[in-house]
């Protein structure tokens, strides 16, 4: 099924007051356009500036937002229609970032710290999930939750669970002093809302990693948020932590938006630290799953995670987009006792935090979605006109 989504569903709540800038594909400019939403209709921002990481260095940004002149392309809810067609028609809005390196961080929560954990013990089984779970539950005992990753309480279990041979590399980026960061994507190759998000043809075992992505300057600066799928696949990771690569980046298994809300006085890093982050996972098989991670329960705080990706030891010139990670790690059974969750073709995912509005993809084969053609060469060919 094809979601079928209105400005509505997918602004945020205090659409009126908020800075939003995102991106769109126009056929007739042979290329993306930056935008911005004014009372519903999307404003094409090309006149002023064409590039997200040029924008996110402005420090007059609001200003330059709210006096650009250019061409509407619409409302909202016409884009949205053309988002969510298979396959998109122009103009349909694309992944708001372009050239910034897209990371992501990863056992950030203590939850996804234990699933991460049983996904490794299991090698990528499913079906010893559930008694992996409840043995780790009594050789870990306590609330993980409770542990300030790097302190001296950690460092005393770490050293605790090592002794009992139940130490893993999970636990060494979940509570040890340096944070899981990889690279989820490649600049320019996220997909946007509506588009479908992509699943390696050879997992059984995956789901979607509901998140906020921050969108930080060349400086090191979180300039505004959005809401990300890390799509992760379970059963390749479990094998072998080597495959994350395997696991994490294929044709659109990376999904960003709707929209960057820029931070401003209505909108600032403390409300991305107190946000809770929904999911909702629609199956054409009547599955209905609903959950959501609160991010007041984040192990590391996301300046922290900002600050181990960028500073002395690794500049980013254009900007990156940071994925902070999910505590969501399904556990319902969906085709059999004791066999847990992973995805269905077809399945809906929604994404949605008050502050930021929803991100909606559908499910499917990373092989059988439009391949990955438009890179850095012909987004270069694109702003030389």
């Amino acid at each position: 099924m094809s979601p079928r989504l209105t400005a509505r569903d997918i602004l945020p709540d205090d659409a009126d007051r908020a800075l939003l800038v995102g991106r769109v594909w126009r056929d007739d400019q042979q290329g993306p356009v930056l935008v911005t939403v004014r009372d519903g209709q999307l404003i094409d921002l090309s006149a002023t500036i064409n590039v997200m990481a040029d924008l996110l260095e402005r420090d007059d940004v609001a200003e330059l937002i709210a006096n650009a002149e250019g061409e509407s392309l619409g409302s909202l809810d016409s884009l949205l229609e053309n988002s969510c067609q298979t396959p998109q028609r122009a103009p349909h809005l694309l992944a708001p970032c372009d050239v910034q390196a897209i990371k992501a961080c990863g056992v950030t929560f203590a939850v996804s710290l234990l699933e991460r954990v049983i996904e490794e013990q299991a090698g990528g089984d499913a079906a010893r999930a559930g008694e992996l779970r409840e043995e780790l539950k009594r050789v870990i005992g306590g609330d993980l939750s409770k542990i300030r990753p790097g302190s001296d309480e950690a460092m005393a279990l770490k050293a605790e669970l090592q002794s009992r041979g139940a130490w893993s590399q999970y636990m060494e980026v979940g509570i040890g002093p340096d944070a899981e960061v990889f690279t989820k994507s490649q600049p320019l190759s996220a997909v946007g809302q509506g588009a479908a998000v992509g699943l390696h043809p050879s997992s059984r075992w995956n789901n979607p990693e509901p998140e906020i992505v921050l969108a930080v300057d060349a400086q090191g600066n979180a300039r505004g948020a959005t809401l990300g799928n890390d799509v992760n696949l379970r059963d390749v990771e479990g094998r072998s932590a080597l495959l994350l690569g395997k696991a994490k980046d294929n044709n659109a298994s990376c999904a960003i938006g709707p929209f960057i809300r820029l931070f401003d006085d209505h909108f600032s890093i403390d409300d991305v630290r107190s946000a809770m982050v929904s999911l909702r996972i629609e199956g054409n098989d009547d599955f209905l799953l609903e959950d959501q991670s609160d991010m007041r329960e984040i192990s590391r705080d996301p300046l922290d995670l900002v600050g181990q990706t960028i500073g002395a030891h690794h500049q980013y010139p254009d900007g990156f987009m940071l994925f902070l990670g999910t505590m969501f790690s399904p556990i319902q059974d969906r085709d059999g006792p004791g066999q847990g969750f992973t995805h269905h073709l077809g399945d809906v995912v929604t994404i949605s935090t008050p502050r930021l509005g929803a991100l909606v993809n559908r499910v499917e084969r990373s092989d059988q979605l439009p391949p990955w053609t438009y890179g850095i060469r012909a987004w270069l060919a694109h702003q030389r006109g």
